[in-house]
């Protein structure tokens, strides 16, 4: 009922809304194909008003839930390289797995990270050397 009503709302969504109501969905673990395909047609017409954390989190949350658009995960990635130098080691190291995680392939992107983190490597803990 609750997804119903916001899918119903997302035009008025902003960029953190999305990525917050994808990411509480995800958290519990509860997966609703409607919701998260509304959500990545929102998104996308909305993609470069997201953050850095917005995108971690909202890539995690499909990958999360196993929800794979493939529409939104390209758009997702033009607006990660285009900012690429303001992300932390933490949000490229999820970046990454979320990709992975759902088998999004985007030699880019992956690459675009891959000289990021060189140039931040003395920033990463372990978890995000491993999550790399």
């Amino acid at each position: 009922a609750v997804s119903k009503k916001v899918i119903l709302k997302l035009d008025s969504f902003n960029s953190q809304n999305m990525a917050n109501t994808v990411w509480a969905y995800a958290k519990v673990g509860h997966k609703n194909d409607d919701l998260f395909e509304a959500v990545s047609k929102a998104a996308i017409n909305k993609i470069e008003t997201f953050n850095e954390q917005e995108l971690v989190n909202t890539v995690w949350a499909y990958a999360k839930v196993g929800h794979k658009n493939d529409n939104l995960f390209k758009a997702a990635s033009e607006a990660v390289i285009g900012k690429i130098v303001t992300f932390n080691a933490f949000e490229l190291a999820n970046i990454v797995r979320a990709y992975a995680i759902l088998g999004h392939e985007n030699i880019h992107l992956f690459d675009t990270i891959s000289e990021a983190a060189i140039s931040k490597i003395d920033t990463f803990n372990v978890q995000d050397i491993n999550n790399l």
